[in-house]
Order: C-alpha cells, then sequence, then structure tokens
C-alpha cells in the first residue's frame, strides 16, 4: 500500500491526493486515514508543502461528500440498497445512520468521517432525508478540515515515527474515533437536557 500512495504522489501530486479522496468518500474501498498521514509523511519528506497539500486534502474530502449528497439526492436509497454491499455497506450500516442522522445530523456530518462507513453513509442519509444543502455545506465542509487537518499534521509531526503511526491509524484509530463520537452523542443529549430544564 505505502509504494502505491508513494507512486501516485510523485507522479500525481496534488491531484492525485484530491482525486483519491473523492474516490474514498464516495464509496471505494480506500483507506483515507492512512492516504492523509501518508501525505503528512510526505511533508516530513520534503516531497509535498504543508499548505497545498491540506487544500487539496480539504478541496478532496468537500468534493466526494458533495457529489455523495448530490448522488443521494437524485438517486436515494435504492442506489444503496442495491450496489452498498458491493462496496462493504450494507443494510445494518444504512439503517444505523438512519437513525443516528435522524437524533443528531449535525454530529454526524462533523464527527463522521472519522468513523469508516459512516464516513461513506453520511451525505447520502443526509439527501434520502432531503437535510438542506446550505446546512449540509457548513457541518460536512467543517468536518472535511478537521479530519484532513488532524490525520496530515499527525503525518507530519509524527514523520520520523512512520511506521508506528501507520500501524495506529490502521488498527487503532476506530475506537478512538468511536469513544470520541460517544462523547459528541453524550454532549448534545446533555445539552438537550439542559434547555428542556430551562
Amino acid at each position: 500500500m505505502e509504494q502505491h500512495l508513494n507512486y501516485i504522489i510523485e507522479h500525481y501530486g496534488y491531484i492525485g491526493i484530491t482525486i483519491l479522496l473523492i474516490g474514498g468518500i464516495v464509496g471505494l474501498p480506500l483507506p483515507d486515514e492512512v492516504l492523509l498521514t501518508y501525505v503528512g509523511f510526505s511533508i516530513f519528506q520534503e516531497k509535498l508543502s504543508y499548505f497545498p497539500s491540506l487544500v487539496s486534502a480539504c478541496v478532496g474530502a468537500a468534493g466526494g461528500i458533495s457529489l455523495s449528497y448530490f448522488i443521494g439526492y437524485k438517486l436515494g436509497l435504492p442506489l444503496l440498497h442495491k450496489f452498498g454491499p458491493k462496496v462493504h455497506i450494507t443494510k445494518h450500516k444504512i439503517d444505523y445512520t438512519r437513525k443516528l442522522f435522524e437524533k443528531i445530523g449535525p454530529a454526524i456530518l462533523v464527527v463522521g468521517y472519522f468513523i469508516p462507513g459512516i464516513r461513506h453513509l453520511a451525505a447520502y442519509i443526509a439527501a434520502i432525508n432531503n437535510y438542506p444543502f446550505k446546512k449540509f455545506i457548513v457541518f460536512a465542509y467543517s468536518g472535511a478540515f478537521i479530519w484532513t487537518f488532524t490525520f496530515i499534521t499527525l503525518g507530519t509531526v509524527l514523520g520520523k515515527d512512520w511506521d508506528k503511526v501507520k500501524l495506529y491509524v490502521s488498527k487503532y484509530s476506530f475506537y478512538l474515533i468511536g469513544l470520541l463520537l460517544l462523547a459528541v452523542v453524550f454532549y448534545f443529549f446533555w445539552k438537550k437536557k439542559i434547555r428542556k430544564q430551562k
């Protein structure tokens, strides 16, 4: 995988980062977090520059999630049920994301990037639920920046320990991000409870 990423970055540079992230967000089975941390590692090696890399990644993530929204808006739920299983998007994941989105839609659009499966479904579910596109952009693009900034910066700062970073990102990030999502969910419910008490 590292060789493939290195080839893409060397031959296609910033455009390659954008295209890969668009594909990854739409649902192609690509290791997005590993890609972003490898971009950071390439910045550490001075193969890439930080700001253009971050911009390219943000454009890719924002472009991918916008494309997913429009696909969901035009083709709807039948598309997910038909083609979802081919890219590991199961009916269980779809139903789970729909229920979660109904409760905490904005949080899902921001934090959902950090969770494989949710990241790929959030925009489709938003469109299917007729979530306003203007509100969608605010939360989805904010999440795109936070997500890309987090992993690119992680790869840059910890570049000398790339092998360890790669291991933790690929194996343990899901659990850490799961805890983060639980914290966000707890915060939203706590805030809602406080409002009701007032």
